[in-house]
């Protein structure tokens, strides 16, 4: 088996140039990322046209691909800007533009033939036979609905041309529902919604009711909706003073579950995140470059690092599961039983630059930062080391307590070498 393992590409997102900049040192080998209109992601920074062509020459120098998002599903009066838009990216050399729309793919290939063409996870595909036809319109790659199990998955890629590439979520966000998929249909009675056979759940009659269960903690009551014709099947439903989160699906985590995915043949590792924080990009893109290369280098003897899953833990997210891959939507409708964000530990600052002879790091500040205090750093290829931060000095050399100014520089002693691009956060 190990000799046919084939290497996942890692695909980070970047959301925007810090963000790109983060995901490509900590090890991604390709990041999507969107121009300023046309991406799912409208509220990210995003790229305009002089920073996307910047963006190409910055990861290509570093041997990393630039995967364009134009995923949206334009209306006809759209048409016009979209055409220009195609036209005018056509020679920055991007090398793929994920797509779920054909009128948007049929552009692609008029404009961008030299373009590799991956079929967006908006496009919903769940079979073989579907990835199948998508390869005979151009699609280089698919990338697979977050619904399918890891079995599911397996069958696909023994199913599908060798030269197709497979692409899954391993981490973020997950929607409770798009494109019409609606979990209610399959958590009451197994019927998916997707193949027709939704039961309208939506229309039953719900209430809301005392829940039988303990509250979560104080101040934080919890809820069941319950259907009238089966009192049994109760979902629960946490309040607390922000409102309901019966809707807010758990993240997806498969850091524990890496000789899986890799053996299952999928071709590219996406990381979802866009809107998450460059902090963000680099930790996750960290954590599952390591596992990645640990599993690769030796899979007899891989285990599992319980240091990645702490890392994973420090970055904002809500109570992590693992999707779909090992559970069908109506054995597991996935909605976290806590409501909103865990959130991420404070990005102190960032090292610009260290000075061997000295000992000394020049950092920029990102978060309050105080002299004599005790922190951490995350490096490329290595989890969080202890820091301790001791006195400080500004641009001129003079001796501070603190760097309380945003982008701030200072310098301070390091007892181990740093490199630039390092991280100091919290302890």
């Amino acid at each position: 088996m190990s000799s046919e393992l084939k290497a996942p590409e890692l695909l980070s997102p970047a959301g925007s140039f810090d963000k790109m900049k983060a995901a490509i040192l900590y090890g991604a080998d390709a990041v999507y990322l969107a121009g300023d209109d046309f991406g799912m992601r409208a509220a990210a920074a995003n790229f305009t046209f002089e920073e996307l062509s910047e963006a190409v020459a910055y990861a290509h120098a570093r041997n990393v691909r630039i995967n364009l998002t134009l995923n949206t599903t334009p209306h006809s009066d759209e048409y016009p800007k979209l055409t220009e838009y195609v036209r005018s990216i056509a020679p920055l050399g991007i090398d793929a533009v994920i797509a779920a729309d054909l009128g948007v793919m049929a552009l692609v290939r008029e404009y961008m033939p030299d373009t590799e063409l991956h079929i967006s996870t908006q496009a919903s595909t769940v079979s073989a036979a579907a990835c199948r036809e998508w390869h005979k319109l151009g699609a280089k790659r698919v990338v697979l609905a977050r619904e399918l199990t890891l079995d599911e998955i397996r069958f696909i890629r023994e199913n599908t041309p060798s030269e197709l590439e497979l692409e899954a979520f391993i981490h973020g966000s997950m929607c409770i529902s798009y494109s019409g998929r609606c979990l209610l249909s399959q958590h009451f009675v197994g019927r998916d919604a997707n193949r027709g056979r939704c039961a309208q759940p939506c229309r039953w009659n719900m209430r809301y009711q005392p829940s039988t269960l303990n509250r979560l903690d104080e101040g934080c009551a919890e809820y069941e909706i319950v259907e009238e014709k089966r009192p049994d099947n109760r979902i629960p439903v946490v309040e607390d003073e922000s409102g309901t989160f019966f809707l807010s699906s758990k993240d997806m985590c498969m850091i524990e579950h890496i000789p899986e995915l890799i053996e299952a043949g999928i071709s590219s590792f996406k990381i979802e995140g866009r809107m998450k924080s460059e902090y963000y990009a680099a930790v996750v893109t960290n954590v599952y470059r390591m596992a990645i290369d640990s599993y690769l280098a030796d899979p007899e003897g891989y285990r599992f690092n319980p240091d990645w899953l702490r890392e994973l833990e420090s970055v904002s997210h809500r109570e992590y599961g693992t999707g779909y891959y090992f559970a069908k939507p109506n054995e597991d409708a996935n909605t976290a039983k806590q409501p909103g964000y865990m959130k991420e530990k404070a990005y102190l600052c960032r090292v610009e630059s260290y000075d061997p002879e000295t000992g000394t790091a020049r950092f920029v500040q990102r978060n309050k930062v105080f002299a004599d205090s005790d922190a951490e750093v995350i490096s490329p290829g290595k989890v969080g080391r202890a820091l301790h931060i001791g006195a400080m000095y500004d641009a001129e050399s003079n001796p501070i307590d603190s760097a309380p100014h945003p982008y701030m520089e200072f310098t301070a002693k390091a007892p181990f070498e740093l490199r630039p691009g390092d991280i100091v956060r919290a302890k």
